[in-house]
């Protein structure tokens, strides 16, 4: 019996996997796919992006949420079971797609692929590393070298590494394509410098390919036939000799909002916010007075992005929720007195 392939795409917050799962989905030219989408956090932004965009290669029973924490920390309680149940139907998927979340590392999750249930019917096709261009070369995945040099002579014990370079590092050390993506946002020129930064962090023989909009074809990245699961311990890791691995470094939480007569001051506020706390990545749905459509609000850094999707639904409760997410140490009550402060004004 041949074995389930599944391609895990992994890649920091806001790097655009979601949408590089809806292009997916929409030019999967009759190939059968199961998506496993994983968040950081306890609402399921991303698998509400992706539900109901009525194709017929991915249907909603086969979109699985499992947003009650990072992927890599609860390989048995969650994955595991999940997969089982997907390699258990009387029709499995021809493929599953693996969307991790942003703070995820790839390898605990590849590693669950050894386990004896499922070995022996799925293998990990490949792993992508989607890396945001514009995030990149703003230097939001790596320290200031040249402050990093200075500190480093006044303190020689320094740490060098913070949690956000060792993730990034991590993530692209497990890949078996890297697609530069958000290429429309930066310079040609500055993409080339990007591309041979890049090419020092991952291993020999991995592409690096540039996309826009996570717009590529699908055969470009299912069909690679990695078996990575066989050569994974040979992948080097930040947190090889860690026995568990946690997220003390970063903070996740849901701020509650009222119906919106007006976008714009929440738009305001959510950019002071940012500036303020240094906000890795807002995302979510405003309910809108007037509007039968949801407002999806997606901010990575200092970027934010927003565009009405589809109509609420008639056993969805309109409201306005958003995922903050950012290094440990967010001052919850200022962020979401900022908001409130804006939303009354509104």
């Amino acid at each position: 019996m041949s074995k389930v392939p599944a391609t895990v795409i992994t890649g920091f917050l806001g790097a655009g996997k979601t949408t590089l799962i809806r292009h997916l989905i929409e030019n999967a030219g009759g190939c059968r796919l199961a998506l496993i989408i994983n968040e950081f956090g306890d609402v399921g932004v991303d698998g509400s992006l992706v539900k109901g965009c009525g194709d017929e290669a991915c249907p909603d029973e086969d979109i699985i949420e499992l947003a009650n924490g990072c992927i890599c920390c609860t390989v048995a309680d969650d994955f595991l079971p999940t997969m089982q149940r997907l390699l258990d139907r009387d029709v499995p998927p021809d493929h599953i797609i693996i969307e991790t979340s942003g703070l995820a590392l790839p390898k605990p999750l590849v590693k669950a692929f050894q386990w004896p249930d499922i070995r022996t019917r799925a293998t990990v096709d490949g792993v992508i590393a989607l890396i945001d261009a514009d995030a990149l070369a703003a230097g939001r995945f790596a320290h200031d070298e040249a402050a990093l040099a200075a500190a480093r002579a006044a303190d020689p014990t320094l740490d060098h590494d913070s949690p956000i370079e060792e993730l990034f590092e991590d993530q692209l050390a497990c890949a078996d394509l890297v697609l530069l993506n958000k290429t429309d946002l930066v310079e040609p020129g500055r993409l080339a410098e990007l591309e041979r930064d890049l090419a020092g962090e991952i291993r020999p023989g991995v592409r690096i390919v540039r996309t826009a909009r996570g717009e590529i074809d699908p055969a470009v990245l299912l069909g690679l036939r990695a078996g990575v699961e066989e050569q994974i311990d040979a992948r080097p890791s930040h947190h090889d000799d860690e026995e568990d691995h946690d997220h003390e470094d970063f903070d996740s939480f849901v701020v509650e909002l009222s119906e919106q007569g007006n976008p714009a001051p929440l738009l305001v506020a959510l950019e002071q916010a940012i500036a303020a706390h240094d906000i890795l990545r807002v995302k979510g749905f405003i309910a809108i007075a007037g509007r039968p459509a949801r407002l999806v609000i997606q901010a990575v850094g200092p970027r934010i992005q927003h565009h009405y999707d589809r109509q609420w639904q008639a056993d969805e409760r309109r409201g306005s929720r958003l995922v903050v997410i950012g290094q440990a140490g967010l001052d919850r009550a200022a962020i979401e007195q900022t908001l409130s402060l804006k939303m009354a004004a509104a």
